[in-house]
């Protein structure tokens, strides 16, 4: 027993050791040494490999139906009052009045949502092109090949009993780093060390929960990095994206005050930092919200106001509208692209599926994560343009240079209704054709 327990000992301190000296500390300095990337280089070509026998296994298998294409309904270009001028200029309509054949459009339209859904998709993870040796994200993927599910059961055995309890170990570290850290920070008197000390902490914790994530991060476009007094806007598809962008540079977060051990951080990283925490009830009254965002944007020695303006995630492929309230606050705006690897990773959170701790486990039980960030050029609100104009011209940078859809839709449908706006738009959009014939019948 007293040999079962100094092996014990041993292993264990072989364990510290390892993750103490070989991950944590060069983490902490911004440093690798080069292991992520041969483990990531590995999985790419290990994909590869799986891509191509599923591929001639169902060859081998004509049995086996082949996956639908993402996306079954092909959708016509324009807008729908280019659609129905089209379509009623092709019945010969005139006087511009209304047809009771114009129902059979809005129907077309309706069966065409109910099937495939534009909105409702993006808050569902994406669809893969093939099997990533995670989730089997096709049903057709079943039994193609015994040295496939031989890799996938070392895959198993790999991701839960050796990257798992590594990735739980340097979690425990850089989230007790970042309460010890940034409350013997926050003890120290307002000063230039107190501010540098709190940057050098935030950004030491946040590399190593990196770590715990295998995160391999691109930044691209570095001159662009959002500077002190401005305001840095991203697109949203998981809470991770906070760690994404504080491994490069520290920002004050905005958010809602929660409790338990999330509160416990908040309370600690505020010590030290000038983060934006709100009361539930406060939040609800948005010009308070504004004005104390307002105030920390005057002050030009505090750090970039992090903010992501869709207020839900969306699953890596759209970018939806930006909520007006973070271009109404005045200053610069620093847009910036995320876009995620979705091969080796999901990191999407669908809260209404996970809870955090789900989530959470998910991602670290994943191969790794695998990320590109672009820094935009900075923004600023042009002569004429109002608060929505200006959320708008920005979206459409973000998801250009992102590589994602622009789309006009409210993210908070994915657990609301409707609201009674967009239908009366689409109603103002409908008369307005009704409208331009008559004019234009009358004119001839």
């Amino acid at each position: 027993m007293e040999d079962l327990w100094t092996v014990a000992v041993a292993v264990f301190q072989l364990w510290i050791f390892v993750v103490v000296f070989f991950i944590t500390l060069p983490a902490m300095f911004g440093l690798s040494l080069g292991v992520t990337s041969v483990y990531i280089q590995i999985l790419v070509k290990l994909l590869e490999w799986a891509t191509i026998r599923i591929q001639r296994g169902r060859e081998e298998q004509p049995s086996v139906p082949a996956p639908l294409p993402n996306g079954i309904i092909e959708r016509a270009e324009g807008s729908m009052e280019e659609e129905m001028e089209q379509l009623r200029r092709s019945r010969s309509l005139e006087g511009g009045e209304f047809a009771l054949s114009d129902a059979l459009y809005f129907c077309k339209k309706g069966l065409e949502s109910i099937v495939d859904d534009q909105v409702t998709q993006r808050f569902s993870s994406e669809e893969l092109a093939s099997w990533n040796l995670l989730t089997r994200t096709n049903q057709n993927f079943r039994y193609i090949s015994l040295r496939l599910t031989i890799f996938w059961g070392i895959g198993v055995f790999v991701r839960y009993c050796v990257l798992f309890p590594l990735r739980i170990t340097l979690a425990i570290i850089g989230l007790s780093w970042l309460v010890i850290g940034t409350t013997l920070v926050g003890f120290l008197p307002e000063n230039s060390v107190k501010y540098w000390l709190s940057e050098v902490v935030h950004l030491t914790c946040y590399r190593i929960c990196a770590r715990a994530l295998s995160a391999t991060i691109r930044y691209h476009n570095k001159e662009n990095r959002p500077q002190k007094g401005g305001i840095c806007v991203a697109n949203h598809t998981t809470p991770i994206d906070v760690v994404i962008l504080a491994n490069d540079g520290c920002y004050a977060m905005v958010g809602q005050i929660h409790g338990g051990l999330m509160g416990v951080i908040q309370r600690s990283m505020v010590r030290s930092c000038p983060h934006v925490w709100f009361e539930r009830s406060e939040m609800k009254d948005r010009h308070a919200v504004t004005s104390r965002l307002r105030a920390h944007v005057a002050a030009k020695t505090k750090l970039p106001i992090l903010i992501f303006p869709e207020g839900t995630c969306i699953n890596n492929t759209s970018v939806m509208m930006f909520k007006k309230g973070s271009f109404e606050i005045g200053g610069t705006i620093h847009p910036v692209a995320i876009k995620y690897d979705p091969r080796l990773g999901d990191a999407f959170w669908n809260s209404s599926k996970y809870n955090m701790v789900s989530y959470l486990l998910r991602t670290m039980t994943s191969w790794a994560i695998v990320v590109n960030v672009w820094y935009l050029p900075p923004m600023t609100i042009q002569d004429g343009e109002d608060a929505v104009q200006f959320a708008n011209r920005v979206k459409s940078a973000v998801a250009c240079r992102g590589g994602l859809l622009d789309l006009a839709w409210d993210g908070s449908l994915k657990r609301g209704k409707v609201k009674d706006a967009y239908k009366e738009e689409q109603q103002k959009m409908y008369s307005r054709v009704i409208v331009r014939q008559n004019s234009i019948s009358r004119s001839t």
